[in-house]
């Protein structure tokens, strides 16, 4: 792999987490953990509401949006589907639903990635560190206006 600095200076990311009940969100952190992988240091900003999403992605730099599917009033599908259509450069979001029925809803939103609740650890460090890695690698999250096209 040549040399490689990753295991002494992991990447540092903000991960949003969202739900209403804080007690899925300490789900969902403990789920990711502070180090999904060696390569990548996580630290959460936690929101129950819309508007605190909002402010938070205004005034932080958001690696990536972990949804819960099962919020109310404001679902993580729908959360997901404002910020795509709210920011320019939206960060990649996650939603953990309840049913993998719920998959093709997610997709329709834009979603770039959904996990089943009840998580498990190893997926979910995969799925995680495979978004912040794209978005470390330059990938435009799905439902991003690119307006920058050559």
């Amino acid at each position: 792999m040549g040399h490689n600095m990753s295991q002494e200076t992991p990447n540092q990311y903000t991960v949003l987490l969202y739900s209403d009940d804080a007690a899925v969100r300490d789900r969902i952190r403990l789920a990711i953990g502070p180090r999904p992988a060696a390569d990548l240091r996580v630290e959460f900003a936690d929101a129950s509401t819309w508007e605190e999403c909002r402010r938070l992605l205004d005034e932080y730099e958001i690696d990536l949006m972990m949804l819960d599917g099962e919020a109310t009033p404001a679902g993580g599908i729908g959360i997901a589907r404002q910020t795509k259509d709210e920011y320019l450069t939206p960060p990649p979001t996650c939603v953990v639903i309840a049913r993998a029925a719920d998959r093709w809803l997610a997709a329709y939103a834009q979603v770039d990635a959904t996990l089943v609740a009840p998580l498990d650890p190893v997926e979910t460090g995969r799925v995680v560190a495979g978004l912040l890695r794209a978005r470390r690698d330059g990938a435009i999250p799905l439902g991003t206006l690119n307006t920058t096209t050559p």
